[in-house]
């Protein structure tokens, strides 16, 4: 697909935000993202075959919208890619249709990315949207088990941060990228559909020697999991499958053989967990689903740019902590989703 015709040329920013019956919440979302202070910017609207009358709102109130209308839900990853081939500004990000911007949010993101040329991404500040003082994502951490969670979730916002600081990578539920960091490593794993492919996206960077920074004050309020809920079927089978493709891809060898034992004994407590909580089938159907492409992973695999050594990527992944404590990293989320 080629660049969207009429775009800017003072554009810097292309935003992408992408649609899946989210009428909802398309309103409030946009009227924040066009009360942002920073102008130099673009919206793609990416309508993933939405029958809620998602697109004739847009059309109708927000017409500066350039609009991508698919006749399916091709899923987070290829519809992002989607807007991403269809433009050409220096950064693109990456906002859910479920959440509220603060006017300084964009700003925060681009000043943030233009500190250094190394950094390639940026986290947003990430705060519930019904508790609105509680952090649910300060960036994205992984540890050395290979499990990928939000830094900081749960605790109590403190405003007066404002120093950006490194992390592994951003959630895309709202989140800054450098487009020649994209262009190094490609964009996202379309074969992942949605969940953890902001995380494999992280992790191909660091491996390419790009950086990554949490930005305080880029602050985002998101109603977690409206679209895919907290627990679902689909997002426990997605997230059990995705996760082995993400090690497969990305997890450092040698080391991948002496954690092997760890990673499959806190996966099993993870699928245990999820059968306890009435969720085991979607885990356990993702996981069996996900070892028939192995193979495909790890000729993808191949494909990673590598340019630090295994030694410094395993120093970037949190050390092991015990099962409670990998626990309490989701206790916010599941109070958010009632569970």
């Amino acid at each position: 697909m080629g660049v969207l015709s009429g775009e800017n040329p003072s554009c810097r920013v292309v935003l992408i935000i992408l649609n899946w019956n989210g009428r909802r919440y398309l309103e409030p979302c946009l009227r924040s993202v066009f009360a942002q202070e920073f102008r130099a910017f673009a919206v793609i609207l990416v309508d993933n075959g939405s029958t809620d009358g998602s697109v004739e709102l847009v059309r109708a109130r927000f017409p500066q919208v350039r609009l991508i209308e698919n006749s399916k839900n091709r899923g987070f990853a290829a519809a992002n890619n989607q807007a991403i081939l269809a433009s050409s500004s220096e950064f693109v990000a990456t906002l859910n249709n479920d959440t509220e911007v603060e006017p300084g949010w964009l700003g925060a993101l681009v000043q943030a990315v233009e500190t250094d040329p190394r950094v390639g991404m940026c986290a947003s500040k990430m705060l519930l949207a019904d508790r609105r003082n509680v952090i649910e994502a300060a960036g994205i951490a992984v540890d050395r088990v290979g499990i990928a969670w939000g830094v900081a979730g749960g605790n109590a916002d403190r405003p007066g941060e404002v120093t950006p600081t490194p992390v592994f990578g951003p959630c895309a539920g709202a989140a800054l990228y450098r487009r020649a960091m994209l262009d190094d490593i490609g964009l996202f794993d379309e074969d992942f559909f949605a969940y953890l492919e902001d995380v494999d996206l992280a992790w191909r960077a660091q491996w390419a020697g790009w950086r990554c920074v949490y930005v305080p004050g880029s602050i985002v309020y998101h109603a977690h999991s409206a679209t895919a809920r907290e627990g679902s079927h689909f997002k426990n089978r997605l997230l059990g499958r995705n996760k082995i493709w993400l090690l497969c891809k990305n997890y450092p060898f040698p080391p991948l053989l002496w954690y092997a034992p760890l990673i499959l004994v806190y996966d099993l407590m993870a699928v245990v967990y999820a059968i306890a909580a009435g969720h085991g089938l979607g885990a356990v159907q993702g996981r069996i689903s996900a070892l028939g492409e192995v193979p495909r992973m790890l000729a993808k695999r191949r494909q990673v740019v590598h340019r630090i050594s295994s030694r410094a990527m395993m120093a970037k992944l949190h050390p092991l902590e015990n099962p409670l404590a990998v626990l309490r990293r989701y206790a916010h989320i599941r109070i958010a989703s009632g569970d």
